[in-house]
């Protein structure tokens, strides 16, 4: 079954995403979804919405930029900026590139979403100390 034609209310829905909205997700997302993201892979849309929970109790003004979208058949891949501060470390604004691959299911909810960034350059480079030691190692691996 193709993906749905219209995907945006969904990208809509993703970048304007705040707390209240995550009893929402079952709009986009079928009960047993499969979520997968460098630090978490889960199933349920329950779980899904614990970890975007998760995100915005850590983080100050959590939010996705879609930049491109790209839908075949049953699935899509949006490319995204998800911008936000961090509370513990610098307060300054991060970004951090990343995209997400979607499979739909014959209803047209999105039955796998997996997101593709890369943690060690995108976040771990960014943080005192542990930065210094990333950005060492990835001189040392380059030389």
């Amino acid at each position: 079954m193709p993906a749905p034609t219209d995907l945006k209310p969904f990208v809509d829905f993703f970048e304007q995403l705040k707390p209240e909205d995550l009893p929402q997700l079952g709009r986009f997302y079928a009960a047993d979804t499969r979520f997968k993201d460098p630090f978490n892979e889960v199933v349920g849309v329950e779980a899904v919405a614990a970890i975007f929970g998760h995100m915005f109790a850590n983080l100050d003004g959590p939010r996705f930029e879609v930049r491109d979208l790209i839908v075949q058949g049953d699935q899509a891949f949006l490319s995204w900026d998800f911008v936000f501060r961090m509370r513990r470390f610098n307060r300054a604004e991060q970004r951090i590139r990343g995209g997400s691959h979607l499979r739909f299911g014959p209803d047209g909810l999105i039955t796998e979403h997996r997101d593709y960034w890369d943690a060690a350059e995108e976040l771990y480079e960014k943080l005192p100390v542990l930065g210094g030691l990333m950005r060492w190692l990835k001189k040392r691996a380059a030389s």
